[in-house]
């Protein structure tokens, strides 16, 4: 469901009634009559969902965290704020760039159309940008022939497993985040049949690399061993690109997580 368009078709619904009862109708009304029930359920809610459709399309998103993909920063059921002028401004529903504002960087948690449905909004990291030849083998993550830094960070609880994880800190420059990942254990990646640009990926038995190509960008869970992402379904087109996910503004089994997260 495109919940974007139906909040657009809604604004463009009350805002006609809207303007229909403010110059065609109320004119001709008695003034101390009291206005007919559909101007307060239509007319009346037009500024309401005007301003909740400004907000959400270039302000602020609310996303729902639906799987463990990206443990152990973000636990299902987080519900999560996704800026979305951190990479430029975008007409609604069309996705049309109005104006650049930000660029992607490496590390930073993105949530995009899905590329092999891109009706689907998905999260992941961003781990390499266009130009980048980047490999993951042996459960090590690579960037242009240099291993990205990992150092033991304990282990993680995952509540819904009642299970341990071997939990590291990953670092991209001066930041670095947790991740759930194996460093060793063989990386064997099954890809998709099919994906756009796919010949700029080489599938290993212990492995893959791959050549970022202009305009995209690849995408990983942190819960590298427990993530369908670039690996496996190909790079995210520029336009695919919904906004930066920063902040958990609840989640109704533990309201300790609210707050920003990287």
């Amino acid at each position: 469901m495109n919940f974007s368009l139906i909040l657009f078709v809604v604004v463009l619904f009350t805002g006609a009634m809207w303007a229909l009862n403010r110059w065609v109708f109320a004119p001709r009304r008695d003034p101390q009559a009291a206005d007919p029930w559909w101007v307060d359920y239509t007319a009346g809610l037009f500024p309401v969902f005007l301003v909740i459709f400004l907000l959400r399309s270039f302000v602020a998103e609310p996303f729902r965290i639906p799987s463990g993909s990206m443990l152990p920063t973000l636990l299902i059921g987080d519900l999560i704020l996704v800026n979305k002028y951190a990479y430029g401004l975008r007409l609604p529903v069309v996705h049309t760039k109005l104006l650049e504002v930000g660029t992607p960087q490496r590390g930073d948690v993105v949530v995009f159309r899905y590329p092999p449905d891109p009706s689907l909004d998905y999260i992941k990291r961003l781990v390499a940008v266009p130009g980048d030849r980047i490999s993951w083998k042996a459960g090590q993550l690579a960037l242009n022939g240099q291993p990205v830094p990992i150092r033991p960070d304990g282990e993680f609880f995952d509540a819904d497993r009642l299970s341990y994880t071997r939990q590291y800190r990953e670092s991209f420059g001066t930041l670095d985040h947790r991740v759930l990942a194996d460093p060793g254990k063989p990386s064997y990646v099954q890809p998709m049949d099919s994906f756009r640009q796919k010949e700029n990926c080489r599938f290993e038995p212990d492995g893959m690399e791959c050549v970022v190509p202009a305009g995209h960008y690849f995408m990983m869970g942190d819960n590298r061993d427990n993530s369908l992402d670039s690996r496996f379904w190909g790079f995210v087109p520029e336009s695919h690109l919904v906004g930066r996910a920063f902040f958990i503004w609840m989640n109704f089994g533990d309201l300790k997580r609210i707050g920003r997260f990287h």
